[in-house]
């Protein structure tokens, strides 16, 4: 949801309407892995150094003190900037006074009834809980000032020293243990309870399934080189097994569709008529999977603060979405059933096959707002309802709001370009439980982008106005060149940018860029350089051998079939003519301004069904579909997808798939 409003076009509003045009059991973590250091680089492992020590100080176990670290930050120290909750360094201990109340501020499960709307006043919702989620305690959470008196340390040097930092979340650990009435013991599954707290949630649900999380990577292990190039390992423990208190759970709305160990509530978008010419808001009712399949899932950031977001989904003039993920700590808030079509994508043909999830935050901020519980909770529910709809767990469908496909040609300026560049699509995808990686050798025909993360930093501008350098950070981007040469002209955009102006480095500019998980066809390679084909160009980007940005990928591709020399491409696959029955008005096609030339080749992983759904008034029951005999393929075009009519093109393997062509999504009821 990256841009503002723009003033209420009534015949628009199903498309474009926002203030910002708006997982399963356990959670699954793959330890990370990471490119080979050579041998002239050795890591620095001071940080896990310090790990050893604080813990062998406080007679916490390491493994304890390690995963809950993992769990706050993933290890990162953040150079002593506060998350929007307060915290602070790699335990994340929270400074009460520095809370940014309106990001903070409690959804409808901790202080409002569902279905009502938020206090959004300024004042901070209560930072240092004073209940526990296990019945008869009363234990403070990680809170920095607790911390510094423990140590008889100034809290200032918590905030920006990691060593004392971790000192205070093992003192916390341990002072904690002690005030359950437990035992300093080694061993790891006496410390569950202790771990629950930790965070300092009210909400059971959420502190168990902060508990298990932690308990999770102890099991399975965890490596990274972190943010600041600290090489840190938690070797894997399978035998550990806590000895965990249950606690009852409160009950949850019937309305809301969301994993048990989710802390979940309902907070309805509005389906009524706004005005007396018949326009109406919010969303569109429809019988999903029955009428339509679902076929993909929509990341977003709000680019505003939730309590405000909570706002906008209740105002039947704004757009909606099916679910807001807080930052602070995960918490999920349902607004639209997932039979029922949303407007959150700025494409209607999107939203009628669509689930959107908005999470609080900033792309210009991610290490402020892009958490680890968010992350967790985020990849539950979307493995959840993945495995419900039968949505595949790769990137042509799980994909961002920056992916999805302008409707039509003169849409393309309004596109939104959320979650950014760097939302942390290697470490989703690992937590979904199907990691991005490899599927043939490097010197294959397709290829897929994957860079590393933690260490793959290019340069952004506009963070902080335009043309101001964004400070260094992890990305997903990998950024595109006409020609192999590092000072060569980016690739235009003539969608984005009609006028022939540069693609340029700004931070919300997606003309020259790819991302983590999109797969492309290979066009050629020179040394360090591989080519790709990108909207209708061969794209040049660097990719050495000893830190790539992209791996082997095998599987299909589709190309014009002989003696066509270029197709059009699409932001949407609408039947043909005699598809619509008299009472509905056909939808107009609007070719994208790009052609896919004979001789290139694009990634495609579904084949789908055109369809329209003609939803233009407010109704008791779902209007029909509009289903047509063409079928498309969907294709990794650019940043965004497209489709490709069926006969326009042939499908061809890359040389080292071995499946077949991808299956028809034809859209038909379930069950047949």
């Amino acid at each position: 949801m990256r841009r503002p409003a723009t003033p209420r076009v009534p015949n628009s509003l199903r498309e474009c309407r926002r203030t910002a045009c708006v997982i399963a059991s356990a959670a699954v973590l793959v330890p990370l892995l990471l490119i080979p250091l050579a041998d002239d680089e050795a890591p620095d492992q001071q940080l896990q150094n310090t790990f050893t020590e604080a813990a062998r100080e406080f007679h916490v176990p390491r493994s304890v003190l390690m995963s809950v670290s993992y769990m706050q930050t993933r290890w990162d120290t953040h150079s002593g900037a506060p998350s929007v909750a307060g915290g602070y360094g790699p335990m994340h201990l929270v400074d009460t006074g520095r809370i940014e109340a309106p990001a903070v501020a409690a959804g409808p499960s901790a202080q409002h009834g569902a279905g009502t709307r938020p206090d959004t006043g300024d004042a901070a919702a209560p930072a240092a809980p004073e209940t526990s989620p296990s019945p008869g305690h009363t234990v403070q959470p990680a809170d920095l000032d607790r911390a510094a008196r423990l140590l008889e340390v100034p809290a200032e040097r918590l905030r920006t020293d990691p060593t004392a930092n971790i000192r205070g979340g093992a003192a916390i650990l341990a002072a904690t243990q002690r005030q359950l009435g437990k035992p300093l013991t080694t061993n790891p599954a006496d410390w569950w309870e202790a771990v629950q707290h930790y965070p300092g949630t009210r909400d059971i649900t959420a502190a168990t399934a902060y508990a298990n999380d932690v308990f999770d990577v102890i099991r399975k292990g965890a490596h990274r080189t972190t943010a600041e190039g600290q090489d840190v390992t938690l070797a894997a423990n399978p035998r550990v097994r806590p000895h965990v208190t249950r606690a009852q759970t409160p009950p949850r709305p019937k309305e809301v569709e969301c994993p048990a160990e989710l802390a979940c509530d309902w907070l309805s978008a509005p389906y009524e008529e706004i005005d007396e010419d018949g326009d109406y808001g919010n969303h569109d009712l429809g019988n999903r999977p029955v009428d339509q399949k679902i076929d993909y899932i929509v990341i977003h950031d709000t680019e505003a603060y939730l309590p405000n977001m909570f706002k906008t989904v209740q105002d039947p003039t704004e757009a909606s979405w099916h679910y807001s993920i807080r930052s602070s700590d995960g918490h999920i808030t349902q607004h639209v059933r997932t039979k029922d079509e949303a407007w959150h994508s700025g494409n209607q043909f999107v939203n009628a096959r669509s689930i959107g999830i908005e999470h609080e935050g900033f792309l210009t901020q991610p290490g402020k707002w892009f958490t680890e519980p968010m992350y967790r909770a985020s990849a539950r529910l979307v493995r959840y309802l993945a495995k419900k709809y039968q949505v595949p767990l790769d990137r042509q469908h799980i994909i961002g709001h920056d992916n999805v496909p302008s409707p039509t040609a003169d849409s393309i300026p309004d596109m939104h370009d959320d979650p950014g560049p760097f939302w942390d699509w290697r470490h989703y995808f690992d937590l979904l439980g199907a990691p991005l990686r490899a599927s043939a050798g490097p010197d294959s025909d397709m290829v897929m982008i994957l860079p590393d993360y933690a260490t793959h930093k290019p340069p952004f501008t506009g963070c902080k106005g335009d043309g101001h350098p964004c400070p260094p950070h992890g990305s997903n981007a990998v950024r595109l060149h006409t020609r192999p040469d590092d000072n060569a002209p980016l690739i235009q955009d003539p969608g984005r940018k009609p006028d022939g102006d540069p693609s340029t480095e700004d931070v919300n500019d997606l003309g020259s860029r790819v991302s983590a998980g999109q797969a492309f066809a290979v066009a050629e390679r020179s040394g360090d350089w591989t080519a790709i084909w990108f909207q209708g160009n061969k794209a040049w980007f660097r990719n050495p051998q000893r830190q790539p940005t992209a791996v082997g990928a095998s599987g299909s591709m589709v190309t014009p079939k002989e003696g066509l020399d270029e197709i059009p491409v699409y932001g949407r696959a609408l039947p043909e003519e005699d598809a619509y029955p008299e009472d509905v008005e056909e939808e107009p096609e609007s070719p994208l301004p790009y052609r896919l030339q004979a001789g290139q080749r694009y990634v495609t992983q579904a084949r789908v069904r055109s369809s329209y759904v003609p939803r233009s008034s407010i109704v008791d029951s779902p209007e029909p579909v509009v289903k047509g005999r063409e079928g498309y393929y969907e294709i990794q075009f650019g940043h965004r997808l497209a489709y490709v009519r069926a006969s326009d093109v042939d499908v061809v393997e890359s040389a080292s798939a071995a499946a077949g062509p991808p299956a028809a999504r034809d859209d038909r009821p379930a069950g047949h």
